[in-house]
């Protein structure tokens, strides 16, 4: 069995110190890492170059969520600058596949996303070429919103088809994960738990990640903390 992933968001990170934010995370399975451009969502955070730095500051593998427009351009680069996994969204692109492909080429796992209201149906046949699924669980472009439990329907239909060895990838969530809520997603499937300001408004990080971990692992079917 796998053990739950916590990914620390560092929307809720102090920008200022994104070093030592890193840093108070320590034992975190991935560094969840949201790229804004102020067109596809109306806000504006980070981008290549900030990444470029963070990658030198941690050896927490990125996980580079990229809430952008034209991300067959734009998603390449992250891969190559060394981010483990890079996502983008599905409502961004007609041709999802392809921006897939060259993201592995450029040497990192590529991830599609979904905003809440669009539906996991229409592509489900594509999976194949994805190595994550990011089920939003709030509307892409702000942090501290709340939980939208009406997603979880799409991680239940994608953990069926990795369960019965139809896909091979990783499920994760984005969006108001917290004590309140990881159960419910790790119940409906998901390996991966991506938590801003759980983790980052705590007083002990690190301890907040171990937490929401072992939250993850108590109510999931399929996942385990590995000793």
């Amino acid at each position: 069995m796998a053990h739950p992933m916590i990914a620390p968001s560092i929307l809720s990170a102090d920008f200022a110190r994104l070093a030592d934010e890193a840093a108070a995370v320590a034992g975190s399975d991935w560094l969840h890492v949201d790229v804004m451009d102020a067109h596809f969502v109306p806000n504006l955070t980070l981008g290549l170059p900030v990444v470029q730095s963070l990658l030198k500051a941690t050896d927490i593998p990125l996980d580079c969520h990229l809430m952008i427009d034209n991300p067959g351009r734009w998603a390449p680069p992250y891969a190559e600058a060394g981010a483990h996994n890079v996502t983008f969204h599905a409502e961004a692109t007609d041709d999802p596949i392809a921006v897939a492909r060259d993201i592995r080429a450029a040497g990192a796992k590529a991830g599609l996303s979904v905003k809440p209201g669009t539906p996991i149906e229409p592509y489900l046949e594509i999976l194949k070429e994805f190595d994550t699924l990011l089920v939003m669980s709030v509307e892409p472009g702000f942090g501290g919103q709340s939980f939208m439990p009406e997603v979880l329907g799409k991680a239940r239909a994608v953990r069926k088809l990795v369960d019965s060895g139809e896909l091979t990838l990783i499920v994760e969530i984005d969006g108001g994960i917290n004590v309140d809520t990881v159960e419910a997603a790790a119940e409906a499937g998901v390996d991966c738990f991506v938590a801003g300001s759980a983790v980052y408004g705590a007083a002990d990080p690190a301890a907040a990640v171990r937490g929401l971990r072992a939250q993850a692992a108590a109510a999931s079917p399929h996942l385990t903390i590995v000793q």
